[in-house]
Protein backbone atom coordinates (compact mmCIF):
# COMPACT_ATOMS: atom_id res chain seq x y z
CA UNK A 1 0.00 0.00 0.00
CA UNK A 2 1.51 3.91 -0.95
CA UNK A 3 1.97 5.94 1.98
CA UNK A 4 -0.25 8.81 2.66
CA UNK A 5 1.71 11.48 2.18
CA UNK A 6 -0.51 14.82 3.26
CA UNK A 7 -0.03 16.86 6.57
CA UNK A 8 -1.50 15.47 9.61
CA UNK A 9 -1.97 17.21 12.92
CA UNK A 10 -3.22 15.00 15.63
CA UNK A 11 -5.22 16.40 18.52
CA UNK A 12 -4.92 14.82 21.63
CA UNK A 13 -1.36 13.85 23.36
CA UNK A 14 -3.31 10.01 24.92
CA UNK A 15 -2.53 6.60 24.34
CA UNK A 16 -3.97 6.51 20.70
CA UNK A 17 -2.70 9.69 19.40
CA UNK A 18 1.01 9.09 20.52
CA UNK A 19 0.52 6.03 18.46
CA UNK A 20 -0.50 7.91 15.79
CA UNK A 21 2.45 10.29 15.80
CA UNK A 22 4.89 8.14 15.62
CA UNK A 23 3.33 5.89 12.74
CA UNK A 24 2.27 9.32 10.49
CA UNK A 25 5.34 10.75 11.53
CA UNK A 26 3.34 13.85 12.34
CA UNK A 27 2.61 16.84 14.63
CA UNK A 28 0.69 16.00 17.56
CA UNK A 29 -1.06 19.25 19.72
CA UNK A 30 -1.85 19.08 23.44
CA UNK A 31 -3.45 22.26 23.17
CA UNK A 32 -6.57 22.33 25.63
CA UNK A 33 -8.99 22.93 23.03
CA UNK A 34 -12.04 25.21 24.99
CA UNK A 35 -13.49 27.00 22.18
CA UNK A 36 -13.92 27.26 18.03
CA UNK A 37 -10.34 29.84 18.61
CA UNK A 38 -7.91 27.58 20.30
CA UNK A 39 -8.69 25.15 16.98
CA UNK A 40 -8.19 27.87 14.80
CA UNK A 41 -4.64 29.00 16.21
CA UNK A 42 -3.54 25.29 16.24
CA UNK A 43 -4.42 24.68 12.42
CA UNK A 44 -2.87 28.04 11.56
CA UNK A 45 0.07 27.29 13.31
CA UNK A 46 0.75 24.14 11.92
CA UNK A 47 -0.97 24.17 8.42
CA UNK A 48 -2.27 21.11 8.15
CA UNK A 49 -4.11 19.03 5.41
CA UNK A 50 -5.97 16.84 8.14
CA UNK A 51 -7.07 17.08 11.54
CA UNK A 52 -7.32 13.66 14.06
CA UNK A 53 -8.96 14.39 17.14
CA UNK A 54 -7.68 11.83 19.48
CA UNK A 55 -8.83 13.94 22.61
CA UNK A 56 -11.21 11.79 25.10
CA UNK A 57 -11.98 11.03 28.57
CA UNK A 58 -12.27 7.32 29.50
CA UNK A 59 -12.17 8.17 32.94
CA UNK A 60 -8.80 8.20 35.17
CA UNK A 61 -9.05 4.33 36.57
CA UNK A 62 -12.55 3.75 34.16
CA UNK A 63 -15.28 4.81 32.62
CA UNK A 64 -17.07 4.74 35.59
CA UNK A 65 -15.07 7.74 36.82
CA UNK A 66 -16.58 9.57 34.15
CA UNK A 67 -20.29 10.04 36.10
CA UNK A 68 -18.08 11.77 38.39
CA UNK A 69 -16.88 14.19 36.24
CA UNK A 70 -19.73 14.20 33.74
CA UNK A 71 -18.47 18.47 32.55
CA UNK A 72 -14.89 16.26 31.66
CA UNK A 73 -16.91 13.83 29.86
CA UNK A 74 -18.95 16.00 28.01
CA UNK A 75 -16.72 18.67 26.93
CA UNK A 76 -13.57 16.09 25.78
CA UNK A 77 -16.08 13.51 24.73
CA UNK A 78 -18.92 15.79 22.23
CA UNK A 79 -17.56 19.10 22.33
CA UNK A 80 -14.44 19.05 21.27
CA UNK A 81 -15.41 16.59 18.66
CA UNK A 82 -18.03 19.08 17.38
CA UNK A 83 -15.75 22.40 17.78
CA UNK A 84 -12.71 20.50 15.48
CA UNK A 85 -15.47 19.63 12.72
CA UNK A 86 -16.74 23.37 12.63
CA UNK A 87 -12.78 24.09 12.56
CA UNK A 88 -12.06 21.82 9.72
CA UNK A 89 -15.11 22.58 7.39
CA UNK A 90 -14.27 26.47 7.91
CA UNK A 91 -10.41 25.55 6.81
CA UNK A 92 -11.42 23.30 4.27
CA UNK A 93 -9.72 20.32 5.99
CA UNK A 94 -10.36 16.83 6.48
CA UNK A 95 -11.37 15.46 9.75
CA UNK A 96 -10.95 11.88 11.38
CA UNK A 97 -13.00 11.34 14.60
CA UNK A 98 -11.49 8.65 16.96
CA UNK A 99 -14.73 7.45 18.04
CA UNK A 100 -15.75 4.43 20.40
CA UNK A 101 -17.78 0.82 19.46
CA UNK A 102 -18.86 0.87 22.93
CA UNK A 103 -22.23 2.36 22.37
CA UNK A 104 -24.24 -0.76 21.89
CA UNK A 105 -26.58 -3.35 23.60
CA UNK A 106 -26.20 -6.62 22.49
CA UNK A 107 -27.64 -10.08 22.85
CA UNK A 108 -25.16 -13.15 22.11
CA UNK A 109 -27.99 -15.23 21.33
CA UNK A 110 -30.00 -13.12 19.27
CA UNK A 111 -27.57 -10.16 17.37
CA UNK A 112 -25.44 -10.33 14.91
CA UNK A 113 -21.73 -8.33 14.59
CA UNK A 114 -23.05 -5.03 14.86
CA UNK A 115 -22.82 -2.87 10.87
CA UNK A 116 -22.11 1.20 11.25
CA UNK A 117 -25.52 1.65 9.94
CA UNK A 118 -27.33 0.43 13.02
CA UNK A 119 -28.41 3.47 15.73
CA UNK A 120 -26.25 3.39 18.59
CA UNK A 121 -28.81 2.56 21.64
CA UNK A 122 -26.26 2.23 24.78
CA UNK A 123 -27.51 4.62 27.15
CA UNK A 124 -26.61 3.12 30.08
CA UNK A 125 -22.95 4.86 30.65
CA UNK A 126 -22.03 8.25 30.65
CA UNK A 127 -19.40 7.78 28.85
CA UNK A 128 -20.79 6.09 26.05
CA UNK A 129 -23.75 8.59 25.42
CA UNK A 130 -20.82 11.37 25.51
CA UNK A 131 -20.22 9.66 22.37
CA UNK A 132 -23.24 8.95 20.77
CA UNK A 133 -23.69 12.75 20.89
CA UNK A 134 -20.87 13.30 19.20
CA UNK A 135 -21.01 10.51 16.64
CA UNK A 136 -24.30 11.52 15.46
CA UNK A 137 -23.64 15.08 14.84
CA UNK A 138 -20.46 14.36 12.60
CA UNK A 139 -22.21 11.21 11.11
CA UNK A 140 -24.65 13.82 9.58
CA UNK A 141 -21.76 16.23 8.40
CA UNK A 142 -20.00 13.61 6.71
CA UNK A 143 -22.78 13.01 4.35
CA UNK A 144 -21.72 16.33 2.76
CA UNK A 145 -18.21 16.92 4.11
CA UNK A 146 -14.89 15.19 4.48
CA UNK A 147 -15.38 13.79 7.91
CA UNK A 148 -14.26 10.12 8.54
CA UNK A 149 -15.07 8.44 12.17
CA UNK A 150 -13.11 5.22 12.97
CA UNK A 151 -14.48 3.31 15.26
CA UNK A 152 -11.98 1.82 18.07
CA UNK A 153 -12.92 -0.77 20.30
CA UNK A 154 -11.37 -1.90 23.48
CA UNK A 155 -7.47 -1.33 22.19
CA UNK A 156 -4.92 -3.67 22.55
CA UNK A 157 -1.27 -3.16 21.40
CA UNK A 158 2.08 -4.90 21.63
CA UNK A 159 3.48 -2.18 23.43
CA UNK A 160 2.90 -1.74 27.03
CA UNK A 161 0.58 1.14 28.35
CA UNK A 162 -2.13 1.42 31.08
CA UNK A 163 -4.31 2.27 28.41
CA UNK A 164 -3.66 -1.28 26.73
CA UNK A 165 -6.12 -4.06 27.89
CA UNK A 166 -3.63 -6.48 27.93
CA UNK A 167 -2.10 -4.28 30.83
CA UNK A 168 -5.39 -4.40 32.45
CA UNK A 169 -6.11 -7.99 32.61
CA UNK A 170 -2.92 -8.94 33.86
CA UNK A 171 -3.37 -6.55 36.90
CA UNK A 172 -7.37 -7.95 37.04
CA UNK A 173 -6.13 -11.22 37.11
CA UNK A 174 -10.19 -11.96 36.96
CA UNK A 175 -11.57 -12.16 33.68
CA UNK A 176 -15.02 -12.69 31.60
CA UNK A 177 -15.50 -15.41 29.45
CA UNK A 178 -17.45 -13.69 26.14
CA UNK A 179 -16.29 -13.05 23.47
CA UNK A 180 -15.54 -8.93 22.25
CA UNK A 181 -14.57 -6.97 19.81
CA UNK A 182 -10.84 -5.93 20.47
CA UNK A 183 -8.86 -3.35 18.28
CA UNK A 184 -5.17 -4.24 17.75
CA UNK A 185 -3.56 -0.91 17.65
CA UNK A 186 -0.59 -2.11 15.20
CA UNK A 187 -3.46 -3.28 12.66
CA UNK A 188 -5.41 -0.30 13.28
CA UNK A 189 -2.62 2.13 12.35
CA UNK A 190 -3.00 0.26 9.04
CA UNK A 191 -6.78 0.47 8.65
CA UNK A 192 -6.28 4.38 9.49
CA UNK A 193 -3.79 4.35 6.95
CA UNK A 194 -5.72 2.60 4.01
CA UNK A 195 -9.06 4.99 4.74
CA UNK A 196 -6.90 8.15 4.62
CA UNK A 197 -5.39 6.78 1.48
CA UNK A 198 -8.92 6.06 -0.06
CA UNK A 199 -10.57 9.71 1.19
CA UNK A 200 -13.17 7.98 3.36
CA UNK A 201 -16.12 9.40 4.91
CA UNK A 202 -18.94 8.29 7.45
CA UNK A 203 -18.51 5.52 10.02
CA UNK A 204 -15.63 2.42 9.88
CA UNK A 205 -15.67 -0.27 12.53
CA UNK A 206 -11.75 -0.13 12.89
CA UNK A 207 -11.59 -3.24 14.77
CA UNK A 208 -10.37 -7.08 14.12
CA UNK A 209 -12.39 -9.54 12.75
CA UNK A 210 -13.89 -11.79 15.10
CA UNK A 211 -14.34 -11.57 19.30
CA UNK A 212 -11.61 -12.00 21.94
CA UNK A 213 -12.09 -13.96 24.95
CA UNK A 214 -9.56 -12.77 27.29
CA UNK A 215 -8.73 -16.39 28.55
CA UNK A 216 -7.36 -16.88 25.31
CA UNK A 217 -5.11 -13.46 25.26
CA UNK A 218 -4.17 -14.36 29.01
CA UNK A 219 -3.07 -17.85 27.62
CA UNK A 220 -0.69 -16.63 25.77
CA UNK A 221 0.61 -14.52 28.18
CA UNK A 222 1.09 -17.53 30.44
CA UNK A 223 3.58 -19.04 27.81
CA UNK A 224 6.10 -16.01 28.73
CA UNK A 225 5.35 -15.96 32.45
CA UNK A 226 4.48 -19.35 33.73
CA UNK A 227 3.73 -18.71 37.15
CA UNK A 228 1.04 -16.09 36.38
CA UNK A 229 -2.27 -17.46 37.68
CA UNK A 230 -6.07 -15.99 36.54
CA UNK A 231 -9.59 -17.06 37.15
CA UNK A 232 -12.32 -17.11 34.49
CA UNK A 233 -15.66 -15.81 35.62
CA UNK A 234 -19.03 -15.22 34.54
CA UNK A 235 -19.89 -11.52 33.15
CA UNK A 236 -22.74 -11.38 35.66
CA UNK A 237 -20.57 -11.87 39.01
CA UNK A 238 -19.02 -8.65 37.90
CA UNK A 239 -21.74 -6.52 38.70
CA UNK A 240 -20.79 -3.58 36.22
CA UNK A 241 -22.38 -1.39 33.85
CA UNK A 242 -20.16 -2.71 30.78
CA UNK A 243 -20.97 -3.56 26.71
CA UNK A 244 -20.00 -6.31 25.26
CA UNK A 245 -20.40 -7.01 21.71
CA UNK A 246 -19.16 -8.22 18.16
CA UNK A 247 -18.56 -5.28 15.48
CA UNK A 248 -19.37 -5.95 12.24
CA UNK A 249 -15.66 -5.40 9.75
CA UNK A 250 -17.47 -5.84 5.81
CA UNK A 251 -17.78 -2.19 5.92
CA UNK A 252 -13.57 -1.67 6.31
CA UNK A 253 -13.22 -5.23 3.70
CA UNK A 254 -15.10 -4.00 1.18
CA UNK A 255 -12.78 -0.46 1.05
CA UNK A 256 -10.62 -3.11 -0.14
CA UNK A 257 -8.42 -3.86 3.67
CA UNK A 258 -7.72 -7.09 4.66
CA UNK A 259 -9.06 -7.29 8.22
CA UNK A 260 -7.18 -10.30 10.70
CA UNK A 261 -8.88 -12.60 12.44
CA UNK A 262 -8.24 -11.66 16.48
CA UNK A 263 -7.12 -14.60 17.75
CA UNK A 264 -4.35 -14.85 15.17
CA UNK A 265 -2.58 -11.45 16.24
CA UNK A 266 -2.33 -12.69 19.86
CA UNK A 267 1.01 -14.53 19.81
CA UNK A 268 2.43 -12.05 17.92
CA UNK A 269 0.78 -9.41 19.91
CA UNK A 270 2.36 -10.97 22.94
CA UNK A 271 5.53 -11.52 21.58
CA UNK A 272 6.11 -7.95 20.86
CA UNK A 273 4.86 -6.83 24.07
CA UNK A 274 7.64 -8.82 26.19
CA UNK A 275 10.13 -7.18 23.36
CA UNK A 276 9.17 -3.89 23.63
CA UNK A 277 8.80 -3.80 27.94
CA UNK A 278 12.48 -4.83 27.94
CA UNK A 279 13.16 -2.17 25.49
CA UNK A 280 11.59 0.56 27.59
Amino acid sequence: MKKFNKKILIFGKGFIGERLRDFFDCDISSRIISKLADAEEEIQRFKPQVIVNCIGYTGSRNVDDCELDKDMTLTANTFVPIILAEAALRNGLKLVHISSGCIYHYDYQKSTPLKETDIPDFFDLFYSRSKIYAERALEVLSNQYNILICRIRIPLDDRPHPKNILDKLIKYKRVIDVPNSVTYIPDFLKMLEHLLYIDAKGIYNCCNKGGLYYPQLLSVYKKFIPDFQFEVIKVEVLKMVRTNLILSVAKLEQSGFVVREIKDVLEECVQNYFKNLNTK
